[in-house]
Formats: C-alpha cells, sequence, structure tokens
C-alpha cells in the first residue's frame, strides 16, 4: 500500500539559475531527489532536474524553474512524494500515520493528540495538543516507548514538565 508523504520543503534560492535549498524529511536522499524524480504540491507537479550538495546544504534544479524569481515562488513548498510502508525499517513510521493519534500515559491516561511531527537533525519532534496547550515531545524510544497505528494512540512517559508547566521552587 502506497500514500503520499512529505519527503522535504523547499527553503530559500540558491544563486540565479532557478535552484533551491531543500531541508530533506527522508532517509533516503539520493533516491529521492535523483534525477527525474517527481513530487506534487498544489496539484502540480515538480521534477527533479539536478540536485547537489553545497556546504552540507542539498541543493535541487527543478525542471521548468530557470531563474531566481521561479526559485522564490517555491520557497516553503512541502514536496510530497510516493512512499510504501514497506520502504520503512523497524520502529519507523510516515508522519501521516502519527498524526491523529491518541497520545496516552503508560497507565492509558489521555494525554492529548498528535497533531503533528516537526523534523530536526538532532532527532523528531512530536507536536502533541495537551488541554495545557501544544507541547514538543522528543520522539525517541525513552518518552514515546510504544506506538499503535492499529490502536489509534502511542505512549508517552509524561516526565516532568514534558507536558505540563512544572511550578518554580521560590
Amino acid at each position: 500500500m502506497s500514500q503520499l508523504v512529505v519527503v522535504g520543503v523547499v527553503g530559500r534560492p540558491h544563486g540565479l539559475r532557478g535552484e533551491v535549498t531543500v531541508r530533506p524529511h527522508t532517509d533516503q536522499v539520493e533516491e529521492r531527489f535523483a534525477n527525474g524524480a517527481q513530487f506534487a504540491f498544489e496539484g502540480r507537479q515538480l521534477t527533479v532536474a539536478s540536485h547537489s550538495w553545497t556546504q552540507g546544504r542539498l541543493v535541487v534544479g527543478f525542471a521548468g524553474v530557470t531563474d531566481r524569481s521561479g526559485a522564490e515562488d517555491l520557497r516553503g513548498v512541502e514536496l510530497w512524494a510516493e512512499a510504501s510502508q514497506a520502504e520503512l525499517g523497524e520502529d519507523e513510521f510516515h508522519d501521516t500515520v502519527l498524526v491523529g493519534l491518541a497520545a496516552v500515559d503508560p497507565a492509558g491516561q489521555h494525554l492529548g493528540e498528535v497533531i503533528g511531527v516537526q523534523h530536526h537533525p538532532a532527532q523528531d519532534l512530536l507536536v502533541v495538543r495537551t488541554p495545557a496547550g501544544e507541547r514538543l515531545v522528543p520522539f525517541v524510544s525513552e518518552l514515546v516507548p510504544e506506538v499503535d497505528p492499529q490502536s489509534r494512540r502511542l505512549v508517552i512517559n509524561p516526565i516532568p514538565g514534558l507536558l505540563s508547566e512544572v511550578p518554580d521552587e521560590d
């Protein structure tokens, strides 16, 4: 079964020939951004014409985007591509599977709902809507020991300060 997933987000233009920086959201960068790879966004298609690494940043050229103005129009665009569950390793999940899951504590008490996933170089963060507001939870096994997409829930170990404010000891 395949589904559409975000594999990157377009950043700022790079140079004058229509290339852009891309913040990848995939472990398969070379395959996902190979020449000819296609992405969907806002009902349109983008086709990779070139890609390279410059100072540790992925730089991508898309077919038909030939100048800085065209590249600037792409800033912030999410790049969606087809993905199948078979591409994932054990204990890996697509963002679309995680969003909407109920967050519960180890005893099953409702804590909130996952409303997003943020990808950062150090680790991914779950955005959890709680009664106290939105909270960011590092997506690591010590804090999120169980993810059960079939039951539409995940378990969070709510250490002090993770999902609620900790009072000052004044």
